[in-house]
């Protein structure tokens, strides 16, 4: 086990398997030293957190699925990495959907479940730029959706 899932252990914190795409797409390409995870829905063995944040799903509820969206862009980047969490140099940049009603507003706060997790996960390398985004809809009215790049050794 690496070092990052020793930590992430500890913490009480289980990778699930990573998600298989649902269309015509791969769920990273590395290019050199980066590697492009597609957007991960906040998706668990329960269904996963669905609906529109601010009318269906609250706050912390989405803070949650954001944290779902974590855990899986973690699945694919040890699947990137051929199982070795360890050879993530960085995390480069987050970029996140939040299904937003009208009224809600509070977008980043529901991106950070995502963004701590990785500093959990990675400490300062966990840090990152970021882009948050609400938007009116999401696939399978999914309430968050993270996508990520990460270089890798």
């Amino acid at each position: 086990m690496s070092q990052v899932e020793d930590r992430l252990a500890a913490a009480g914190v289980e990778l699930p398997k990573p998600n298989a795409p649902v269309a015509n797409y791969v769920p990273f390409v590395r290019v050199g030293e980066l590697v492009h995870i597609s957007g991960q829905v906040s998706l668990d063995a329960s269904g996963g957190v669905r609906g529109v944040v601010g009318e269906d799903v609250d706050l912390e509820t989405a803070r949650r699925a954001a944290r779902l969206c974590g855990l899986s862009l973690l699945a694919q980047m040890k699947a990137a990495c051929e199982g070795d969490l360890d050879r993530v140099v960085r995390v480069v940049k987050l970029g996140a959907f939040v299904q937003a009603g009208p009224g809600f507003f509070e977008i980043p706060q529901v991106v950070n479940g995502c963004s701590d997790l990785m500093v959990e996960a990675f400490g300062d390398a966990g840090r990152h730029a970021r882009s948050a985004v609400g938007v009116y809809r999401l696939p399978m009215n999914f309430a968050v959706e993270v996508d990520a790049v990460v270089q890798v050794k």
